[in-house]
């Protein structure tokens, strides 16, 4: 059996991104998570980092070491979204607060020496929230661009819009300019946008497939899935809202559940109307190099299949 993947998860937890770091977890033999980096983003960094922290606990793995990050964007104020996740970002059930302890290493110094330390080519970026620690720590260091396997991440749309604004996602709108950054690094990129998240919703018999598993990090996702959708139900009246982070794993895990093309991507970072945008060049009309490969499809019953199997292991 080949070795397990190395993965950063940089992260700012939010319901979904526990999903996803709980799939990761309950996934060793695949996936070795060498490091879980917070943001600020979905809440203040604060309570990312406690977050990762409760999942790790939750998941049974507390050996997972946790590292502190940006407490802010690179350059503009720190947009939150307290109204979607709730004052903690995991509200929904209650969870104890975590006794494994934050590490001392700044999360951009844990990138940079980590990615440095390993062979090139073997450590896989996971991003669930606004690129800022990966941007600083591409300005830090440029030269781990060429070291970095490929950097799968949630975030952007196009044809799907926006869902902070009519325009931009929320990871990229936090910090379009470490955005920015990112894409024009030459690291390989796969990006997972609306498109594709918003095609895998928590319908209700999927949630309750989760519940029905019946161990604590199970019955905590469900509930916490049970808070977290209320929102997107009421703004797309769907039953069900996107679980968008677990879809990073889930590709590591399962590539052949997604589709999708490689494309030029640019960062709308000067429009006060279209801030955050991602322009991506679906149709190949402007010659531009590809920047990444944007997923648009994805098996949803095989996605939610794998996820139900995988917290059953927790």
């Amino acid at each position: 059996m080949a070795a397990p993947a190395k993965i950063i998860i940089d992260t700012d937890p939010g319901q979904d991104d526990a999903a996803a770091i709980m799939l990761a977890l309950a996934s060793p033999d695949e996936l070795d998570v060498v490091g879980i980096t917070t943001v600020a983003g979905n809440v203040p960094l604060s309570l990312t980092s406690r977050n990762a922290r409760i999942i790790c606990e939750l998941s049974g793995r507390p050996d997972v070491k946790v590292y502190a990050g940006a407490e802010r964007p690179l350059v503009r104020a720190l947009v939150t979204a307290e109204h979607v996740h709730g004052s903690t970002g995991l509200d929904g059930t209650v969870l104890a607060e975590p006794t494994m302890p934050l590490q001392d290493m700044h999360a951009v110094d844990f990138i940079v020496e980590t990615l440095r330390a390993e062979p090139a080519g073997t450590v896989t970026l996971c991003t669930l929230g606004a690129l800022t620690n990966i941007a600083l720590a591409l300005q830090k260091a440029p030269d781990i661009a060429g070291k970095v396997k490929e950097l799968v991440m949630m975030g952007g749309g196009f044809f799907e819009g926006g869902n902070i604004t009519p325009a931009a996602e929320f990871n990229i709108y936090v910090d379009p300019e470490a955005a920015g950054v990112v894409f024009k690094s030459g690291m390989p990129i796969v990006m997972m946008p609306l498109d594709v998240t918003h095609k895998v919703l928590t319908l209700k018999a999927r949630v309750d497939r989760i519940r029905a598993i019946g161990r604590p990090a199970a019955v905590a996702m469900a509930e916490m899935l049970d808070f977290f959708e209320r929102f997107d139900i009421e703004k797309y009246g769907s039953d069900g809202g996107p679980l968008h982070d677990p879809t990073v794993i889930a590709y590591l895990l399962r590539p052949a559940l997604f589709s999708g093309r490689d494309c030029n991507v640019e960062i709308e970072t000067e429009s006060a109307l279209t801030a955050g945008m991602t322009v991506v060049d679906w149709w190949q009309v402007t010659g531009r190099p590809h920047t990444a490969k944007v997923m648009k499809d994805v098996d949803a019953d095989g996605f939610f299949d794998l996820l139900t199997e995988r917290l059953a292991r927790l």
